[in-house]
């Protein structure tokens, strides 16, 4: 049953934002009347929780809220008013809180920063009970303190149906949203918004399905997965099943998600109007975007082919090579290493002598078009800026990894048992994309999060003994071919036949609507398939026209992980770390994996890493031919050959696991740049070490380290001492260098945290020290390096990584206000240079010396010139304001924005660079 607007929680109106804008329009009026929904009743049903080994040691956090529906009044009151529907804000302030609260924190203080994540509800902590449809095989209790729910069945059909009911009580708007855009159709469901146009765009270009294509996705996981894979299916129909009951008494009841009367799909006064029922199709166009944003490493080979091409252009092809390949860093020796037991995992490497490359002739590289026929604001400024971010991101190699983990072996804990801290930095949204649950029924018990519209199972979370959860790992599972054209534009080379590509068209059209006053506009989103997948760049090579695909191994498989998910929350499969490893050997998802018990820790890197031709060098395009194809690669069904488990990145019971995006093991490179000596990793790395070495780890202290790192600035921390080596070379003459380099030395002495001078102040401490170094760091990098390697060779190389992505950044991959830093960028280079120019060991040195063309002096000057003007640079320069913040609010420039996806909005608070899903774990038994 829906849960009513709480009248107790009355903040001030703020400005709507994120999709479309919501209700710039909107009129409160006599709507609210008779609209708000009926309380559920709440009766004492409590869950037994005899299979619970944790003994009150688990606790997890997913801010804003459980609930992430909002009926029409609650929404208007809402925008009127800041109300917040029950359950949909009691997050977000103790996951806020533990910023300026982790100092003190102890083990008994944890809770009050997480939730407890004990299975059941203790009799008196039941708020509600209800049976689904009336069904006696299952039941949803919601706890008082999170609305949470609670799933418990007797059959396995009614603990599934029972989760589908939950997940739409909790998310229907969100589900109905990302099943559009995974199907690329966002704008003619919720508005034609310039952002819309380019959400959309994003994934179609990545995954253009046809709806024969997602069915057959479903028919191959459930054919080759036995009776692992028809109980796959028949759960799904069951949670689908549960989804669509509750679309029906919803719409009877009246008290369906607002948003459907403003975006124009149901009327407030008649209730005339659908809200279509799911079905399982819509399940793989939901999984194709969780496994595009979060799970798809790879791509970028034609930037990586201009860069080089640019280096050598500057250098000539031999130097140039060895220019391109330092800045790459495939392996850099000084990288933080998630498996550091000196285990070596080759992938990705450099081979001898490259066969089959297929690098562009210069300058005839052209994106492949995906809009056509654009009318009105399909074909506005803003539209166009939209579609190029979207391409960008598209292909760019330079993935959403975010996440982290910190785990600890019983060996160095207090209590001889393993601790973990660790969850998926997964962006922050209202509502939140993950959604929290526990699931009790035959085969599953679990408790944690899962997608929204993807929770039949458990995805992160705890089974009775044991926890698990992810971060981004970013190898490559993506390639890119150069298919020779004939006859035409539309025609290639497959295996010597002029074959015709495959048309793939979404046509859109909007029109302005209470939600989004965007006026009408319409556009068809086209895409050219080929056997070796979509074209994504067009060019000549060796003067034959080429159109270049994008081939990845998860492309028409985004369904077959179910398989892996299921399995983590089947308490007969998954008792050791080695039955841990094997389930989530069935996640074709790039992801890194970590686990612990009682007793043990493991961690295991997923995804299907194709076996590739003999000398294919993984970077670059190579010739689509059969020479050069992936081994035992099937067109029809892209199938392929893959690694053995045993070549993947895995370990149980290492001393300690971090992770943070970072490089997983030694000789296994990642698609993405940017894995050398300074790396965001190592803020956890540094403190992790320090903790092991002097053993006695708790609970208390593995959080405290993640939430210390998550303050942490690290340019400040990790480069910043020998920039000012540099600096101090000499006597600072100029008194506004001078006073800069003091401010900055204060800080550092400090700790260099991006931290309020306290709690709810809004204003940074070190403040002036912040904003010089967030105006110097750009100027610093590119007269650092520019001069040395010249504008055409500099400017590819920034494409291929960012020279910076701090918590202001609008213009890093993961845009403003979103939490995640200090992922892409600079730093490493930087690192490397400054030492190199002030006579330190560097192991894998850039090629040259860049500062100062190597000459200690000449560096200093161009550090504190940069400096100087930095330090004369306005807070209101620095951070020029947006929608949400004024020009120059440091504070709010750096914090966290829970981006509307629906009606109800929320806000912001201080920044943290931490999961958005978050698990604090230390199991005290075994089964």
């Amino acid at each position: 049953m829906p849960r009513r607007t709480s009248r107790s929680a009355l903040f001030r109106l703020r400005t709507p934002g994120g999709l479309a804008g919501f209700l710039k329009t909107a009129s409160i009026c006599v709507l609210i009347a008779g609209l708000l929904s009926p309380l559920a009743q709440a009766t004492a049903a409590a869950a037994t929780a005899s299979n619970d080994y944790c003994g009150g040691q688990c606790s997890d956090i997913v801010p804003p809220g459980e609930n992430g529906n909002a009926t029409l009044a609650q929404i208007l009151l809402n925008q009127a008013f800041g109300t917040q529907p029950d359950h949909a804000e009691d997050q977000l302030g103790p996951y806020a809180n533990l910023a300026s609260g982790y100092s003190t924190l102890t083990d008994t203080k944890i809770n009050n920063f997480f939730n407890d994540a004990s299975f059941g509800v203790a009799s008196d902590q039941v708020a509600s009970s209800e049976k689904p449809a009336g069904r006696g095989d299952v039941t949803i209790v919601r706890d008082k303190k999170t609305g949470v729910p609670h799933i418990t069945g007797t059959t396995r059909y009614g603990t599934e149906f029972g989760a589908g009911y939950a997940a739409a009580e909790d998310r229907l708007w969100l589900m109905d949203l990302f099943r559009h855009v995974g199907r690329g159709q966002l704008t003619s469901f919720a508005g034609g918004a310039a952002a819309n146009q380019g959400l959309e765009q994003q994934f179609y270009r990545n995954a253009p399905y046809t709806e024969a294509d997602l069915q057959a996705q479903i028919d191959n996981a459930v054919a080759n997965n036995g009776a692992r894979g028809q109980q796959a299916l028949a759960d799904a129909n069951a949670y689908l099943a549960g989804i669509n009951s509750y679309i029906d008494a919803s719409d009877s009841g009246r008290y369906f998600p607002g948003e459907y009367v403003l975006t124009g799909h149901k009327d407030a006064v008649t209730n005339a109007g659908t809200i279509d029922h799911f079905k399982v199709t819509d399940l793989v166009a939901l999984a194709s975007v969780i496994g595009s944003l979060f799970g798809s490493g790879g791509g970028g080979e034609v930037n990586n082919a201009l860069s080089l091409i640019a280096a050598q252009s500057k250098y000539g092809v031999e130097e140039g090579t060895k220019v391109w390949e330092s800045f790459r860093e495939r392996n850099d020796p000084e990288a933080v290493l998630t498996v550091h037991d000196g285990q070596s995992f080759p992938y990705g490497t450099k081979p001898a002598n490259a066969q089959g490359q297929a690098l562009p002739d210069a300058g005839s590289v052209t994106t492949e078009p995906l809009v056509y026929d654009a009318t009105g604001t399909g074909a506005s400024q803003s539209a166009t800026a939209a579609a190029r971010q979207a391409t960008a991101t598209a292909l760019s190699s330079a993935k959403r990894g975010m996440s982290n983990a910190l785990v600890v072996s019983g060996k160095y804990t207090a209590s001889g048992h393993p601790v973990a801290v660790f969850g998926p930095q997964t962006g922050y949204f209202a509502p939140q994309l993950l959604m929290l649950q526990e699931i009790q029924g035959p085969g599953i018990s679990a408790r944690g999060a899962s997608f929204a519209g993807l929770s039949m199972y458990v995805e992160l979370g705890r089974g009775q003994d044991y926890s698990w959860s992810a971060t981004t790992s970013g190898q490559d599972i993506i390639d890119t071919y150069a298919v020779e054209l004939c006859q035409d534009d539309y025609h290639y080379l497959y295996h010597g036949t002029c074959t015709a590509m495959d048309k793939i068209e979404q046509k859109n059209a909007w029109k302005p609507t209470t939600a989004d006053g965007t006026a009408a506009g319409s556009y068809t989103m086209r895409v050219w398939r080929t056997k070796y997948g979509p074209v994504s760049y067009r060019a000549t090579v060796g003067g034959k026209k080429v159109a270049y695909t994008t081939l990845r191994s998860s492309y028409l498989h985004e369904a077959d992980s179910i398989i892996g998910f299921q399995m983590l929350n089947d308490p007969d499969y998954v008792k050791s770390p080695q039955t841990f490893q094997s389930a989530v050997q069935h996640i074709n998802y790039t992801f890194n994996w970590f686990y612990a018990d009682s007793q043990h820790t493991a961690y295991y890197n997923s995804g299907d890493n194709p076996v590739r031709a003999s000398g294919v060098d993984t970077e670059f395009p190579v010739w689509g031919q059969a020479a050069y194809e992936w081994r035992n690669w099937d067109p029809a069904t892209n199938t392929a050959a893959y690694t053995p488990a045993s070549q993947h990145p895995n370990s149980i019971d290492q001393d300690y696991y971090v992770s943070w995006n970072n490089k997983q093991a030694m000789d296994y490179t990642t698609a993405s740049w940017g894995d050398g000596s300074v790396h965001r990793g190592n803020l956890l790395e540094d403190r992790v070490k320090k903790l092991v070495a002097a053993g006695g780890v708790t609970r208390t202290k593995l959080v405290q380290a993640m939430a210390d790192a998550a303050l942490a600035d690290l340019r400040a921390e990790d480069v910043l001492p020998d920039l000012l080596k540099v600096v101090n070379s000499s006597t600072v003459t100029d008194p506004t260098a001078a006073a800069a380099v003091s401010k900055l030395q204060t800080w550092l002495t400090a700790g260099v945290k991006r931290t309020e001078t306290s709690a709810g102040s809004k204003t940074y401490a070190d403040s002036d020290a912040i904003r010089i170094l967030d105006a110097w760091w750009p100027l610093l990098v590119k007269a650092e390096f520019q001069p040395g390697l010249g504008d055409d060779l500099y400017t590819a190389l920034t494409a291929n990584l960012p020279i910076d992505e701090s918590p202001s950044a609008g213009h890093g991959p993961t845009g403003s206000h979103a939490g995640s830093s200090f992922q892409y960028g600079w730093w490493s280079y930087v690192d490397k240079d400054i030492r190199a120019v002030l006579g330190g060991s560097v192991k894998g040195p850039l090629a040259e010396k860049y500062c100062g063309g190597g000459s200690l002096s000449d560096c200093r000057d161009a550090l504190i010139s940069t400096l100087k003007e930095a330090a004369g640079k306005s807070a209101s320069e620095v951070y020029p304001g947006d929608d949400l913040c004024s020009a120059g609010d440091q504070w709010c420039a750096d914090s966290i924005n829970q981006r509307t996806l629906g009606g109800i909005k929320h806000h912001n608070i201080s920044w943290q660079n931490r999961p958005t899903f978050q698990q604090v774990v230390e199991y005290t038994s075994h089964r």
